[in-house]
């Protein structure tokens, strides 16, 4: 059956080799310990060199470049907001503290490299797995192509040892990495992640006030309540919605009905015995307030609470409102009715606090009556309805650029320096993402269209790349000796300490702070879900993603800058 499917499918149909190897992959990625797992780029890495072990069919290198750009374009364009947001003043110190761990991640893998005499391709190999960036890999194999005085042999080898050495090396960088952050450090320095994030929570919010984040959890409520209550007749809705906000409520009455007809809604309505008012809360600010005894009977009226919602996403990007406070945007006029009920960054979910400051890209979930929330979307920044067309425009014309300023080439001892078209792909995707962040009119790029050019873009080039590296596997692991392991953990654990002395003494960052940022410098994303689940906890994250901004550039250009180094 192999011989067949060898002969009769795979050689002249090696595309289905890739498809079969990424289903593998992804299979293998669930692997899971606790909040660790294998994940879909080494599933996939290892199910191509064992297929490829198997069956000996060699891709073509414009196939596994075309994935290797699309992703590199599309971490650039996820992580670009956040990477020269990193470059204000309030983000240096994370800055400071990864480009500590990245600097220190290469030089420890150069020193290596050389103390055990390994090529370009094992010294890359090396650095890509013990700190965990999977990008190495496509960078250090331009890099290598570029090299002169390699036969094409030597240079086929060298490529494959890149592969080889990640695969040896990352899967115990990922687990040394989650579990010294998550583990080992606190219980050394006698720290209880949880309580400190607790604390640190408590601290980041207005004193007396709720947070927005346990709020946030509580369902958005519609009630219906007749007016017999003397506390409410005679007060305009305005009166009534200002009391309730300095108790700390958020209560508001959004339509009226008297004598059988809804009344346009203005805050200036003074209310009557007898009419029925439609009110908008948070579920544990209603409980708190007890309507029944403050506002009167519930009754069902279909038609008044019949009213449209909206969730909708906008882009901050007005002036007035960047570097304000949650707990400020609450206090203005437009948000009154409006709730936050999420805030991502980088293109990932952040844990907002009422001090959390709003940030140029940041995307606020806002939701509410549809006449409060669109005007609130506009105050706020760009409203970006829903759509799942992705602006091919903007992807193609950013890669094309990229890869133009990736082309040209300087001389350095014979040897040609130069972003590389991958490399350009990924200062463009930065320059495009930090733009559609500022103007988010423009090169509109859904998450599911993100995903798949990021994570199956990946995921595609390492299966193709084990594929390739396959057949030398065997022989590339003996060349390199089970040595190579054990410094590889060396590798993955030394900047880290680095990293952590520095913030911990020097910069005195927060406990689970500083343990997001080495988490997010190292980009290792396991180790954050790790560090999150032992904290119980989202508020390490804060540290997290401008360290994995700049972590995700620095590293990925360290995969040519090793080659370089070790030819």
């Amino acid at each position: 059956m192999i011989d067949f499917l060898d002969r009769n499918v795979f050689r002249p149909h090696p595309e289905l080799l890739i498809f079969i190897a990424v289903a593998l992959g992804f299979l293998f990625g669930k692997l899971r310990y606790k909040a660790i797992a294998l994940g879909a780029v080494t599933g996939c890495l290892v199910a191509g060199l064992l297929l490829g072990a198997q069956f000996k069919v060699t891709i073509d290198g414009t196939v596994k470049n075309l994935f290797f750009t699309m992703f590199l374009f599309a971490l650039g364009y996820k992580v670009g907001p956040q990477f020269f947001r990193g470059l204000k003043k309030d983000g240096l110190p994370q800055v400071v503290n990864a480009v500590i761990v990245c600097v220190t991640g290469l030089l420890v893998s150069w020193g290596f490299a050389v103390m055990l005499g390994y090529g370009p391709g094992l010294s890359a190999g090396l650095l890509g797995g013990a700190l965990t960036q999977s990008a190495v890999i496509g960078v250090a194999q331009d890099a290598i192509g570029n090299l002169p005085g390699l036969s094409a042999d030597q240079m086929k080898n060298e490529e494959n040892l890149v592969a080889i050495g990640y695969a040896v090396t990352y899967p115990l960088g990922t687990i040394l990495c989650a579990m010294l952050l998550a583990g080992v450090l606190p219980k050394l320095y006698k720290k209880d992640l949880a309580a400190e994030s607790a604390q640190l929570a408590k601290e980041l919010d207005a004193p007396g006030d709720d947070p927005d984040l346990t709020e946030g959890y509580y369902e958005v409520v519609l009630r219906a309540y007749r007016v017999d209550r003397p506390d409410l007749v005679g007060r305009t809705i305005d009166d009534f919605e200002n009391q309730q906000g300095t108790l700390g409520h958020r209560i508001y009455l959004t339509r009226v009905r008297r004598d059988g007809k809804i009344l346009d809604h203005t805050q200036s309505t003074v209310l009557r015995e007898g009419d029925t008012v439609a009110v908008s809360a948070l579920r544990g600010s209603l409980v708190d307030f007890d309507a029944r005894t403050h506002i009167g009977a519930e009754t069902d009226d279909v038609e008044l609470l019949g009213y449209q919602t909206e969730t909708l996403h906008v882009v901050a990007s007005e002036k007035a409102q960047l570097g304000k406070t949650v707990a400020d945007l609450r206090r203005e006029p437009f948000m009154v009715g409006v709730y936050i009920d999420k805030i991502y960054r980088s293109g990932a979910e952040f844990p907002y606090r009422l001090s959390t400051t709003l940030e140029r890209g940041d995307t606020v979930i806002l939701t509410g009556p549809k006449r409060l929330v669109d005007p609130a979307g506009k105050a706020l920044g760009k409203p970006v309805p829903t759509s799942f067309a992705t602006d091919m425009l903007w992807v193609g014309l950013g890669i094309f650029l990229g890869g133009c300023i990736g082309i040209p080439a300087l001389t350095v001892s014979g040897v040609p320096i130069s972003l590389s078209t991958s490399g350009g792909a990924l200062i463009m995707g930065l320059v495009f993402g930090w733009i559609r962040g500022k103007y988010p009119t423009y090169g509109n790029v859904p998450p599911g269209a993100q995903w798949f050019m990021d994570t199956f873009g990946l995921c595609a080039f390492v299966a193709v790349v084990g594929i390739n590296a396959g057949p030398s596997f065997t022989s590339g692991l003996s060349t390199a000796g089970w040595g190579l392991l054990v410094w590889g953990a060396v590798a993955t654990l030394l900047p880290l300490i680095v990293g952590f002395l520095y913030g911990h003494y020097v910069q005195k960052i927060r406990f689970p702070i500083l343990m997001g940022v080495l988490a997010g410098g190292q980009t290792t994303t396991a180790a954050i879900g790790a560090i999150n689940e032992q904290s119980k906890s989202q508020v390490p994250t804060l540290g997290y993603t401008i360290p994995y901004a700049v972590g995700n550039v620095l590293l990925t250009i360290w995969g040519a800058v090793i080659v370089i180094l070790n030819h």
